[in-house]
């Protein structure tokens, strides 16, 4: 069986918890709920995380879907470097910003899920993974003189190769077609 690639487990978790996170938020802000303090930290946390997580990493083998819109952000995480790139640093990153968010209800569902993108990315960085960004890839077309090698010389429906050959080979010797069927004048 083939490893598990756990970053890309980890950064759909890590958006996830982001999003609910901010909702929590703004719930929170908007209700103006006791400690509504720590929702507007939750509101920046969530905006933070989501932009951090929204371009995907390259997977090692096989392709991988880029998100919509995914190119624009990606130079705004190449620029952070090992910071962004490296998964034991977004482990501990996403830990730290779990923390303020368990004191208040409403957040408390984004700081347990950011809690478990936390504990995968560390699974993701013990595993040797690290954040590439997923780039286009040039496909080469090949040219149609290459493709052609010779154009067809009767037109379709064609008889199997060999039968072209045989047919060739008996006609030259009778000198003409034989028809099968008796024709009726």
């Amino acid at each position: 069986m083939g490893r598990i690639e756990w970053a890309m487990w980890a950064n759909e978790q890590a958006l996830a918890s982001g999003l609910i996170l901010l909702a929590g938020g703004i719930v929170a802000v908007a209700g103006q709920f006791k400690n509504w303090q720590f929702a507007a930290y939750a509101v920046a946390a969530g905006v933070f995380i989501s932009l951090l997580e929204y371009p995907r990493g390259r997977r090692k083998k096989g392709s991988t879907l880029e998100r919509c819109g995914q190119r624009f952000m990606t130079p705004v995480v190449k620029i952070f470097g090992p910071f962004t790139r490296n998964y034991y640093v977004r482990a501990f990153l996403h830990a730290a910003l779990a923390v303020p968010g368990g004191f208040l209800l409403s957040t408390v569902l984004g700081t347990v899920c950011l809690g478990i993108a936390s504990l995968i990315y560390l699974l993701a960085a013990i595993s040797g993974e690290e954040w590439q960004p997923v780039e286009p890839q040039v496909q080469e077309k090949p040219r149609i003189a290459e493709t052609i090698k010779r154009p067809p010389e009767n037109p379709p429906p064609r008889p199997p190769p060999e039968a072209r050959k045989k047919a060739a080979d008996e006609g030259s010797a009778s000198g003409g077609y034989d028809n099968p069927l008796p024709v009726a004048n």
